[in-house]
């Protein structure tokens, strides 16, 4: 099975499945010096990890994370780093009973006929679980571009059919959102995405939303035109999320009803620096990065996993077959994808750093 590494110069290969005996990731291009600790990597990890409120999956995963090699007396070596999490909250009865049985929305039918022999438990290789490792190399990455000034965010607009009204402050985007289930920047717009996530959980069935990451203190410069542009590469990594159908920079789709006189981003001095008045580009012009804050909106469909009966085939039998799911489901996955979004937008945003040299490949500032 090949597409498990990500990255040119900060490179990650996720490894595991859902009801394996762990997940986890292997990072490598991490300079020397950087301090590193496994709570550095947990704080990110809490934010994923489900069964922390009733919109999530109830699996009791504490998503303890060990590292195993690249980090001595506290520092990397520069070495590549492996980080490994345990499954302890696996059940995989149901599974075995449906085996045959593909589920409607999921990448059951496509392993299968692509690879064969595949770990159907809990969709195997591609379970969200997989995420772990994503988020795990994120908060390196997120540490490296701390060192720069860089921020990454991320909070949901949309869930259930309730939206953001206004944009919100960056200060509400990152401290907000970390203050409710819905990882929302206004509180009480996210009890209503909550409210109309239940009702629908209520119903057997799910919602989806959009998601917006955001990168802070960007230099210019970033991005390597013309098949590697930066929103290329940003696109191509939150894209790489299987709840992902659709990802925007900027305005996005709404580009295309305005006029070019609405969408361009005029420019002006400011303290003898070139800078936009407002930032519909989204702060990235023909692949580059323009100085200004990166802005990516994600669409997330709503979670696969439902209790409603639901038509599907069995592969066994050659018969067409009623489905009815029973298991632990995230009744709305946008809170859970919200925190691997900001790390596959820090991996892009840290390779590219290394790649262009504003950070130095061997070692970190201040190392030994």
């Amino acid at each position: 099975m090949g597409g498990n590494t990500f990255g040119k110069m900060f490179k990650i290969t996720t490894f595991g499945e859902s009801h394996g005996e762990a997940v986890g990731v292997v990072v490598d291009g991490v300079p020397a010096g950087l301090p590193l600790t496994e709570e550095d990597i947990q704080k990110d990890l809490d934010k994923r990890r489900p069964g922390k409120s009733e919109v999530e999956t109830s699996r009791e995963e504490k998503d303890q994370v060990k590292i195993l090699s690249g980090v001595f007396e506290g520092k990397t070596v520069g070495t590549p780093i492996l980080m490994l999490v345990k499954n302890k909250d696996v059940k995989s009865e149901k599974y075995e009973k449906r085996k045959t049985k593909p589920r409607p929305g999921h990448a059951d039918l496509t392993y299968k006929l692509k690879y064969g022999h595949v770990d159907y438990r809990g969709g195997g290789r591609s379970s969200g679980r997989e995420t772990v490792g994503r988020v795990a190399a994120g908060a390196i990455a997120k540490k490296i571009l701390e060192s720069e000034g860089i921020e990454v965010l991320s909070h949901v607009v949309r869930a259930a059919g309730v939206e953001l009204e206004e944009r919100p402050s960056i200060e509400d985007i990152r401290k907000v959102s970390e203050n409710n289930s819905m990882r929302c920047s206004d509180p009480e717009v996210a009890e209503k995405m909550k409210e109309k996530v239940l009702e629908a959980s209520e119903e057997g069935d799910s919602t989806g939303g959009i998601i917006e990451v955001l990168g802070l203190n960007i230099p210019a410069g970033l991005g390597e035109p013309v098949f590697d542009k930066l929103d290329a590469e940003i696109t191509k990594a939150l894209m790489s999320l299987g709840a992902v159908k659709g990802v925007e920079i900027g305005l996005g789709f709404e580009a295309a009803e305005r006029k070019g006189s609405e969408v361009n981003d005029s420019f002006e001095f400011e303290e003898n620096r070139v800078v936009s008045e407002t930032n519909n580009a989204g702060g990235i012009l023909g692949g580059i990065s323009t100085g200004d804050s990166i802005i990516a909106k994600m669409a997330v469909k709503p979670t696969s996993s439902i209790s409603k009966t639901q038509k599907t085939v069995d592969l066994e039998s050659d018969e067409e077959v009623e489905l009815e799911l029973e298991g632990r489901f995230d009744p709305n996955i946008c809170p859970r994808v919200a925190p691997v979004a900001e790390a596959m937008l820090a991996l892009t945003l840290a390779d590219f750093m290394l790649r262009s040299g504003k950070i130095n490949p061997d070692k970190f500032e201040g190392a030994d």
